[in-house]
């Protein structure tokens, strides 16, 4: 089957108005999707000043936003505009990425008419309540997304560890994965810059200690500042840096007094700032890849994770990195402390880094998504 005919209609909760690594995976897959001659709508709510510019032809969502996160929109469904407008693309397969009003509604419109559907996973959404003391809701989001990925011809996951644990909640019995790739040309160890370090106040044999990402609790912020604390306590020499921004900047500036925030950094800049840390430390339990440990290890930068979905499959345990239990605040201040106060451990990790990274390529990883969509339309022609 060639892909110059495909049509592919693509709805996600956050295509382009707020940066994350979810919707820079999907703006990269319709990127390659378009270069290969196929032809893609995207279905998302969007605002009049978005993150940056949207891959593709983009088709507004109705939305509204979301009680105390209001950075991001929740949409709607699907208006008879939308229903319309997708009636006249007519797609070959129907793509859902966000378990999302609208796509509850797509999978309901593709099943009425025979249209495969694939669902990437990106989130390990049904954790986020134990951050905001309403765990009692997790079992009933899981069911809700089981009852949405069972609607769904195949799923796909960004990580083996995260596809796992998908099988083990029987949300679908066709899942592959959709790995990630990573800009080697942007990310990588010639952008250290020991001059930038110095203009933060940094000495350059100073250890600097990164935190990079949304600066939301569900990230582990508690368990980062805690395992800071230890590392004073103990007399361990060190610098914070902090790369990002979001609402619980403040709470975080305050737990971390003398940390560097240098905010939300894009393109060669936050290449720069990732290269110019000397581990990178990760404690978030709900990734399911960890764009920013493959950033970093692309830097050449070690990094320390939790032993859970995404940090798991992409460190090495003692080769490229080290993994702690989550949560492990003991664990994870003694492996901050052995990379603070032996340099050649930090040396033969950050090489092991580097060549690990180079595995990570766009263009093969975009194609295993390409090859889905091909077997599922294949497959429902035959019925």
């Amino acid at each position: 089957m060639s892909s110059a005919p495909l049509r592919v209609a693509l709805f996600s909760g956050n295509y382009n108005y707020v940066r994350d690594g979810a919707n820079r995976a999907l703006n990269t897959l319709v990127g390659y999707l378009l270069r290969q001659g196929a032809q893609v709508r995207v279905y998302s709510p969007t605002v009049a000043r978005p993150a940056f510019a949207p891959t593709g032809d983009l088709v507004s969502l109705p939305s509204i936003s979301i009680p105390g996160r209001a950075e991001y929109r929740i949409p709607l469904g699907l208006c008879p505009r939308v229903r319309r407008d997708l009636g006249r693309f007519n797609p070959d397969i129907v793509h859902i990425s966000s378990p999302d009003p609208s796509a509850h509604r797509a999978v309901s419109w593709a099943r009425a008419r025979g249209v495969p559907v694939l669902a990437s996973v990106h989130t390990h959404f049904e954790t986020y309540f134990r951050y905001y003391n309403l765990s009692f809701l997790e079992p009933v989001a899981t069911a809700i997304l089981r009852r949405l990925y069972r609607r769904c011809d195949a799923l796909v996951a960004p990580s083996e560890s995260f596809a796992q644990v998908l099988r083990a909640q029987r949300m679908n019995y066709d899942i592959s994965l959709w790995s990630r790739g990573i800009d080697h040309s942007l990310f990588n160890p010639n952008r250290r810059d020991l001059a930038w370090r110095r203009d933060l106040g940094i000495g350059d044999g100073e250890v600097v200690i990164g935190f990079l990402g949304r600066l939301v609790m569900e990230k582990g912020l508690d368990v980062f500042s805690e395992t800071i604390d230890v590392l004073k306590r103990r007399s361990v020499p060190h610098r914070v840096l902090v790369v990002g921004d979001g609402p619980a900047r403040g709470w975080f500036e305050d737990r971390l007094p003398g940390a560097v925030f240098v905010g939300f950094q894009a393109n060669e800049a936050l290449a720069r700032a990732v290269a110019s840390m000397d581990v990178l430390f990760n404690p978030s339990v709900t990734e399911t890849f960890g764009n920013v440990t493959l950033e970093a290890m692309a830097c050449a930068v070690p990094a320390l994770g939790a032993r859970a979905t995404g940090s798991s499959t992409i460190i090495q345990d003692g080769r490229t990195g080290f993994l702690c239990e989550p949560g492990a605040v003991s664990a994870f201040a003694d492996r901050l402390e052995s990379y603070v106060r032996d340099p050649e451990l930090r040396i033969r990790h950050a090489q092991a880094s580097s060549l690990e990274a180079e595995r990570y390529h766009w263009d093969p990883i975009n194609e295993a998504v390409l090859d889905a969509y091909k077997r599922l339309i294949a497959t429902s022609r035959k019925k």
